[in-house]
């Protein structure tokens, strides 16, 4: 059995039925702006608390903590790259995807979901970003076999838009290949 994958308009705080959420978060993992505020105004201090130890992670890092007060069981935490300053970027941001599947893997972990890492106050520009996000995710699925959902929950609609036509686009590339 494949994994689904899904795209859509959402908040990434309220995402009920995924086991894992996916956190775009800054070297530090303190609470800021945009998900990474939204993930731990959501998940309370304890989840502050829980990624100091962890800190400071690198662009195309991942690491992992409990979810604490949101509705999943663990938060994956995430550094993208800076676009324009940390290179080379589509590897740093591929890495970013590649490790948070690598990590749901050894954790058993079946749903998970992501938001648009970098793509907001580090510049990514989005059709580039939704590339590298959904052709990692693909190439990378085939060795997590306990991922059986990924979930890319984005902040508007035309993100959504974005990201289910990229799916589209490099779905049908891949079945014209076998």
């Amino acid at each position: 059995m494949s994994a689904v994958i899904e795209c859509l308009q959402g908040d990434i705080a309220r995402q009920e039925e995924i086991d894992a959420v996916v956190n775009a978060a800054n070297a530090q993992l303190h609470p800021g702006g945009g998900v990474a505020g939204a993930l731990h105004r959501a998940a309370g201090p304890e989840l502050d608390r829980a990624c100091r130890p962890l800190a400071p992670i690198r662009p195309g890092q991942a690491v992992i903590t409990d979810a604490f007060d949101l509705p999943n069981r663990f938060v994956i935490h995430c550094l993208g790259p800076v676009y324009g300053v940390d290179e080379p970027a589509d590897a740093l941001l591929a890495a970013c995807y590649r490790h948070a599947l690598e990590l749901a893997e050894a954790h058993g972990i079946s749903s998970i979901a992501f938001p648009a890492i970098s793509a907001g106050a580090f510049g990514y520009p989005p059709a580039e970003a939704a590339r590298v996000a959904l052709a990692t995710v693909i190439a990378t699925l085939p060795d997590c076999p306990h991922v059986e959902r990924v979930r890319f929950v984005l902040f508007d609609a035309k993100s959504a838009e974005l990201y289910q036509r990229t799916l589209t686009t490099l779905q049908k590339s891949e079945s014209e290949k076998r």
